[in-house]
Formats: C-alpha cells, sequence, structure tokens
C-alpha cells in the first residue's frame, strides 16, 4: 500500500464511520476499485484507531462524566447505597450503553465452516459480493427514510400536546428495551458492510421516539466500545497472525492513514450533527440511494464478465 492510497482510505474510514453511509461498506468498495485483495488487518486496525481518536476528542467531557458516573456507581452497589429509582441522567446513559453493547455478543455466533457470524461482513467485502455492498447501502438509504418519518411524527405528537421544547421532540432517556432494539440495529449493521452503523442506530432510537440529538449522542459514544472490540479483534489476528506475513509492516502509510481518519473523522460527527439539526439528513438519504444503485450496475456487469471491471481481474468468489 502507497501513500496516496492510505490517505484515500483514512479518509474514506474517517468520513463513512460517523456519516450515515457505512465505512464497512465504502472501504470494500474503494479495495475494489483499486484491486486491493490483500488482508491488511494492522491498517484496518490502525484506522479503528484514529477514528476513535476523533469520536474521543468530540465527546471526552461527556466519556469523562460517564466513566465518573460508572465508578461512583459501582461504588454505591457494594456499599448497598445504589437504587435505580434515583439515577440521574449520566447514571442511566452508562446502564443503557451497556445493555445496548449486549446484541454484539450475537455476532460471536457459529455459521458453520468454523465462521462466525461477525465473519461474515469480512466474507462478502470479497470482490465477487459487491452485490452485497450495493443491496445494503439501498437499505441504508430506506432506513434514513424511515428514521426521518419517525422523527417527523414524533415532533408533530410533542406539537400537538404542547410538548416541543428547542432542542427538538422526542424522550431524551433511554429504557432498557430502547437499548437493547438500538443494539440489535447495531449488531445487524455490524453483518452486512454498506449497512450504515450510524445510520441504523439513529433510525432505532427514532423508532422509539427519542430526540434526535440524543439518539445521535448515543449512537456515536455506544459505537466507542464497539470501535476498542474490532480494533482488539483485529489487533489479536494482526499480531498473531495464522500464516507468517508476505510482506513487512510499512509505517509510514499506516501513520499517515491513522491522523488522515482521525482528522476527517472529528469532522464528520461535527457535519453529521449541524445536518441533523438543520433536518438535511435528505442528502444522506439521495448519496447511499445512487452509490447504491452505481455499485448495483456495476457488480451485475462484473458477474457476468467474471473480471473486476477497474482491474481487469479475476472475481474472487
Amino acid at each position: 500500500m502507497n501513500i496516496f492510497e492510505a490517505i484515500v482510505l483514512g479518509a474514506v474510514q474517517g468520513l463513512t464511520e460517523f456519516l450515515p453511509v457505512s465505512s464497512s461498506g465504502h472501504l470494500a468498495i474503494f479495495q475494489h476499485f483499486f484491486g486491493i485483495s490483500e488482508n491488511n488487518l494492522f491498517f484496518d486496525v490502525m484506522l479503528h484507531v484514529g477514528t476513535l481518536a476523533a469520536v474521543i476528542a468530540v465527546y471526552w467531557r461527556l466519556i469523562l462524566r460517564l466513566l465518573k458516573s460508572f465508578f461512583l456507581m459501582l461504588k454505591d452497589i457494594f456499599t448497598g447505597k445504589f437504587k435505580w429509582s434515583e439515577m440521574d441522567a449520566d447514571r442511566n446513559l452508562v446502564i443503557m450503553l451497556i445493555v445496548g453493547l449486549i446484541p454484539l455478543f450475537l455476532l460471536f455466533i457459529p455459521v458453520g465452516g468454523g465462521m462466525k457470524l461477525k465473519d461474515l461482513a469480512d466474507k462478502w467485502s470479497a470482490d465477487g459480493y459487491l452485490i452485497i455492498t450495493a443491496l445494503s447501502l439501498l437499505v441504508t438509504s430506506f432506513l434514513l427514510v424511515v428514521g426521518i418519518n419517525a422523527n417527523r411524527k414524533t415532533t408533530l405528537l410533542y406539537k400537538s400536546h404542547g410538548k416541543l421544547r428547542p432542542d427538538g421532540a422526542g424522550r431524551r432517556k433511554y429504557n432498557i428495551i430502547d437499548a437493547l432494539f438500538v443494539g440489535l440495529f447495531q449488531t445487524v449493521a455490524a453483518i452486512f458492510p454498506g449497512l450504515s452503523r450510524s445510520g441504523s442506530t439513529l433510525t432505532a432510537s427514532e423508532l422509539r421516539r427519542i430526540n434526535k440529538q440524543r439518539a445521535l449522542d448515543y449512537s456515536f459514544v455506544l459505537g466507542i466500545p464497539a470501535i476498542i472490540a474490532a480494533a482488539v479483534l483485529e489487533g489479536k489476528d494482526a499480531l498473531m497472525p495464522a500464516e507468517p506475513a508476505a510482506e513487512k509492516v510499512e509505517f509510514l502509510p499506516i501513520l499517515i492513514g491513522i491522523i488522515t481518519a482521525a482528522f476527517v473523522g472529528f469532522f464528520a460527527i461535527k457535519l453529521f450533527k449541524w445536518l441533523l439539526t438543520t433536518n438535511r439528513m435528505y442528502y444522506f438519504v439521495l448519496y447511499t440511494a445512487g452509490a447504491g444503485l452505481v455499485c448495483l450496475v456495476i457488480s451485475i456487469i462484473e458477474l457476468i464478465s467474471g473480471t473486476n471491471i477497474f482491474t481487469r481481474q479475476p472475481l474472487s468468489f
């Protein structure tokens, strides 16, 4: 991998990890275009580190508050002072984040052939499965439309009851059903490259009539453990590969990829929050629908011809 490819893939990761357009889908598409077929796990791990730095840079105050609440809550639990009915907003959010992560354990269900559910994303990202990415992008577009309509209905409901606040309509706190519902959407998004994690979790929250800004903050903070878990799992495979690496690791492209992913990711979060506040989510609806249709046409042509139309290499199935 050269420096130009590292910059492009880092920018793609940083931009699409947080915008509702799917980072896994776009990385699969760009790797398909460049003909990058090697499984560069170490580079993927480092890109996750870059995006993790971005979300921490935006939400560091909230993260510190939640960590403080978590440890104080543990102290109260062990001293018998904890009361569910007396939880403040931060403690409620800590517990709901933990509950929201529970469905991710479904990714470790065996699906045969020595594979687990989480491994399907890597399998479907291969050249011969670009059609999976295309269809998943179209599903993302549909989910975003569902979320926009759900938020509109919530706004009308709150407005009719005179409860509309300046920061928008919807509930400000999650309950256990909300958290599990959002967690299931996040789990499904982890399986299909092209199905946006942030878009899926945002829609899930909006379907549960959660305030859209609270929903977005929950989605981003919920993504922190998911990003760390992905980095740890991939890092284990990268540091202890089943087979010796054919080529030595080039650290300059990796470093540039990390910096690019972190820089672009920071501004992607800010952009997403602004677009959500100003009701411009339809931009993402149009983009994911357009990208999905283009990739669908390309994948059909390639499946008929049996070759990658960009690299002229045979497809791998």
